[in-house]
């Protein structure tokens, strides 16, 4: 005997057609929300990329990267002088380093250059400290001079003042740093140990050099903690849903050459580039040259840098 098909009343009808047309309003709604929240975002990240983005005549011209495809790129970042206690001129590269981003290996890596590395500054006809060049010739200067020093493009640039370090940590939230020895700066006192820096302390914690036994090298380890903390917090997703206070925070302290459109490509295909973060440090030797203190990276130590960087955009060396 076979089973008979139940059929549905027609107040069980109307009922399910007004349930399933509330669903169906309320999906409308989260739709329309998020669209309205997307638009929200476009429009707030495309009015701080237009005012951030300043390209910059190139002394050779550069093979564009396929960001669509995936290729790895290169990036300058460059913390500037100007803004930090109180500077206004055009100031000096206080920070360079050198990042990869690779998607295919899911990895970055952030490489640390000397401030007082001794090189040629190209444009300029001189040979002298690599933090010279932006004072000389500004960005364009800076990247033709670590283009020529590491054998390698740099695709693009991201400048900020130091200034806009402090903004951005408390934008973000707390960063995490590893600080391998106590010590105290302008009154603030840093523990040995892991502790959650906000932007007052981080500036601070990235600054301090004199009383680092490593020196300058000490501090850029220091810069690159609070840079890789920046980045995890970023892509976190508190950091997403604390956009507006991110790109607030970059309003007059950054300038890039990355296009609106470039950046919409790199959230899309890069985000796992970010997943592992190395650092590495460029090591030079000290020496004195008419009562100034230069560093000289020898010959072997920029031969892996330049290896490194180049395995990483999967050049031919």
């Amino acid at each position: 005997m076979g089973y008979k098909k139940k059929r549905t009343r027609p107040s069980q009808r109307k009922r399910l057609k007004k349930i399933l047309t509330i669903l169906v309003t309320i999906v409308c709604l989260l739709l329309l929300l998020l669209t309205a929240v997307l638009a929200k975002v476009f429009y707030d990240v495309k009015e701080t990329t237009n005012a951030a983005y300043e390209p910059f005549s190139r002394t050779q011209k550069l093979q564009a990267v396929d960001l669509k495809q995936k290729e790895p790129f290169s990036i300058l970042l460059v913390g500037v002088d100007t803004g930090a206690l109180d500077r206004t001129e055009q100031g000096r590269s206080d920070t360079l380093m050198v990042a990869t981003i690779n998607p295919q290996k899911a990895k970055t890596t952030i490489v640390s250059l000397p401030r007082d590395t001794y090189t040629e500054i190209v444009g300029h006809n001189t040979m002298d400290k690599i933090n010279h060049a932006y004072a000389f010739g500004g960005i364009a200067m800076t990247v033709a001079t670590v283009e020529k020093l590491l054998d390698i493009p740099i695709h693009y640039y991201v400048s900020m003042n130091m200034k806009g370090i402090e903004s951005l940590v408390d934008a973000v939230g707390d960063v995490e740093v590893s600080n391998p020895f106590a010590f105290t700066y302008e009154e603030t006192h840093f523990p040995k140990g892991t502790q959650q820096l906000d932007g007052s302390s981080a500036l601070k914690y990235i600054r301090m050099r004199y009383d680092d036994p490593k020196g300058d090298y000490g501090r850029q380890a220091r810069q690159r903690q609070v840079l890789t903390g920046i980045l995890r917090k970023g892509r976190s997703i508190q950091g997403i849903s604390r956009y507006q206070e991110i790109l607030t925070s970059l309003g007059g302290t950054i300038n890039m050459d990355i296009s609106l459109n470039d950046l919409a490509i790199l959230a899309k295909n890069y985000r796992s580039a970010f997943s592992t973060i190395e650092s590495q440090q460029a090591k030079g030797e000290g020496f004195m040259q008419d009562e100034i203190s230069y560093q000289r990276i020898s010959p072997e130590e920029l031969a892996r840098v330049q290896r490194l960087l180049k395995t990483e955009l999967a050049m031919g060396t």
